[in-house]
């Protein structure tokens, strides 16, 4: 369990509590962690302070390196590993030397650590100096000498007599339970309405054992104990007996030490155990579904590429073929930028470029890039948003991959035909959006989790819908970063979710009640324009026209080249909109047929492209378009283009 494995186990916020587990709330008690063979991997600053190794010099060594060299004769380190790996813990107390060589009294928990298989994958070892509770109790009977010892151990001292039946206990004790102090001569049932009910009967037992073998062994055991004001905790006690002179009759003296925090600290430090171990559970079973997504479109890489190799192929057979490349390609690219933005945005690396936006238009861009899917699916979208503008502070790029994240995930889990809905709220000083599908729903337990990294996938187990599941963390990530929350709901299984975001709203937003007056998508063009749309991804067409549309212009849409100059012969369009990689002949060569052609020649050309380069640019311009474009297109300059542009073909 070395440092670079949990940074790969878990996510930032879980090893930010193991830390804090290890090196503050614990520091006065020496933790460290050992591998199945004992040899230390992980030590506390606690282990250093007490022991006097660095992690430096402790890490990589055998436990025996704290062990006394008489106990290392009687392999003492070796038969503690195999009393712990037998009964899952070891206890113990006894001396133990500090690199100088000085011995402390050590009170030693030692416990196997075991994977949900039950495979020992190492230990842990907590270790308390009880030094000075050692020494308190050959002093018991020096009570004013002791109270400011007592009390900086956070200890108390008390002295039982069995022929009386009396316990003698110090201030220091009574106020460790909550009491004043003035009665300290207390009879044993009197003094057992401190010790918890549940510890009473094996307490008095314990007490009367000790009365029918006085004088015999030390009286040791753990308590849990209630003060006065009900609160619960836990004491440490260790008595011996003791007699001031030969004729008087023995007493057991004792001290009792106050180890809350200590058994808090082990309960704590459990916990943060078995989160480590589902963390690693998860992100075994993330890398598993990694491996899966990045062989789905390696197969069809592969054997497209054998059969370019190897089989005589027709031109439509060829482009088929690069088709098939290029779309695997694509897909695995979306994977790897995936998993470098949750990494970018995990680690801080991302610097928002923060404007005024309206989280309503913010929700129109998204749902055009969800659009596709939605559409491939069935699926019925319905958008509620606020008829106030919902002013916030943010980075359009950034919230509109969160919007569009969350319509993502909520196609991917909701059948055909089922319902999408995206309401925006006013309230107070924030802005809701929430995105509800009737889709699979979840589990409460699933739900809490959903944003956690490696969690999100379990919802499906064939995985039919593909991904990583990184999106709902990366929601998280970036909602936090423009200093919102999100959270998630579901009544169940089959019952669909509920996605909330909530991001802070400008105080001064109210100024721009009529902003969406002047936005681009609001507002009718001059003139209603006769555009023609070609591109051979039919996505992308159908988008591109419904967007024009909306606008009001009259669109027209074609596939194919050959096609697109027999209907632009008819129709006369005022605005041609091209993509240049066209089958059959480019968008450059289709542009300079347009212009050839007496009834497209007044035309104004547009081209939308995914070639971006200077070069590109050029080569349009010579081919008679007026404008270059690269996808994706920021769909208000491109509409502003074609309402300016396609002006001057109006006749006026």
């Amino acid at each position: 369990m070395t440092e670079a494995y949990l940074a790969s186990a878990v996510s930032q916020e879980q090893l930010a509590e193991f830390h804090r587990l290890m090196n503050e709330e614990v520091k006065e008690v020496a933790v460290f962690f050992m591998d199945p063979d004992g040899f230390i991997n992980v030590w506390n600053r606690g282990a250093e302070d007490m022991k006097g190794y660095t992690a430096e010099e402790a890490i990589g060594q055998h436990l025996a390196l704290l062990y006394t060299d008489e106990d290392k004769a009687r392999n003492w380190p070796r038969h503690n590993l195999a009393e712990a790996k037998k009964d899952g813990f070891y206890r113990e107390e006894t001396w133990r030397k500090r690199k100088d060589g000085r011995l402390f009294w050590a009170r030693i928990a030692l416990t196997a650590l075991r994977n949900d298989s039950g495979e020992l994958v190492g230990f842990s070892k907590i270790t308390m100096d009880l030094t000075d509770h050692k020494m308190l109790e050959r002093c018991v009977k020096e009570r004013e000498q002791t109270k400011r010892v007592l009390r900086a151990a956070n200890a108390g001292t008390w002295s039982w007599h069995p022929e009386k039946d009396e316990i003698e206990v110090s201030e220091n004790f009574l106020g460790l339970l909550g009491q004043s102090g003035s009665e300290r001569n207390l009879q044993l049932h009197q003094w057992m309405r401190f010790v918890h009910p549940a510890d009473r009967d094996a307490t008095a037992e314990k007490f009367e054992r000790a009365r029918e073998h006085s004088p015999g062994e030390p009286l040791v055991m753990e308590v849990r104990m209630c003060p006065k004001e009900g609160d619960l905790r836990w004491f440490y006690m260790h008595a011996d007996w003791y007699r001031e002179k030969d004729d008087q009759p023995y007493e057991l003296s004792g001290v009792s030490v106050d180890i809350q925090n200590l058994k808090s600290a082990e309960a704590e430090l459990r916990v943060a155990f078995d989160k480590l171990k589902e963390a690693d559970a998860r992100k075994d079973e993330f890398l598993a579904m990694l491996a899966h997504e990045l062989r789905n479109p390696l197969a069809p890489i592969r054997a497209a590429a054998e059969v370019l190799r190897v089989a005589p192929l027709s031109e439509h057979e060829v482009r088929e073929t690069s088709e098939v490349i290029a779309r695997q390609a694509e897909h695995m690219t979306s994977l790897v930028d995936d998993l470098l933005d949750v990494s970018r945005v995990t680690r801080g690396l991302v610097k928002l470029k923060k404007e005024r936006l309206d989280v309503r238009h913010i929700v129109h861009d998204a749902v055009e890039q969800v659009n596709p899917m939605i559409g491939s699916r069935s699926h019925r979208l319905a958008l509620h948003l606020t008829p106030l503008p919902a002013i916030v502070m943010g980075d359009k790029k950034r919230l509109v991959q969160v919007i569009a994240n969350l319509l993502n995930n909520a196609a991917k889990f909701t059948p055909e035909g089922g319902r999408i809905e995206v309401k925006t709220q006013l309230v107070d000083d924030t802005v809701l959006l929430s995105v509800i599908d009737d889709g699979v729903g979840m589990e409460p337990d699933v739900a809490e989790r959903v944003f956690d990294l490696f969690a999100q996938a379990e919802r499906t187990p064939d995985r039919s819908s593909g991904g990583l599941g990184l999106g709902l963390a990366l929601v998280k990530s970036l909602v936090e970063l423009h200093g919102g929350t999100v959270k998630c709901c579901s009544d169940g299984l089959g019952k669909g979710s509920r996605f909330t975001v909530c991001l802070p709203l400008l105080a001064d937003a109210n100024k721009d009640a009529d902003q969406g007056a002047g936005d681009p998508r609001s507002v009718a063009p001059r003139f209603a324009l006769r555009v023609l749309v070609v591109d051979d991804n039919q996505d992308a067409a159908q988008m591109l026209g419904m967007l024009l549309k909306a606008s009001g212009h009259e669109v027209m849409i074609e596939y194919g080249p050959r096609k697109a100059l027999e209907v632009a012969r008819v129709e006369r369009p005022d605005v041609c909109l091209l993509d240049i990689g066209l089958p059959e002949m480019d968008g450059n060569e289709l542009a300079r047929r347009l212009k050839a052609q007496p009834e497209t020649a007044g035309a104004v050309l547009i081209a939308v492209t995914g070639y971006g380069q200077e070069h590109d640019r050029e080569t349009s311009l010579a081919a008679g378009f007026r404008e270059h474009f690269v996808k994706p297109v920021d769909p208000p300059k491109l509409l502003a283009a074609v309402a300016e542009l396609g002006a001057e073909a109006v006749p006026r």
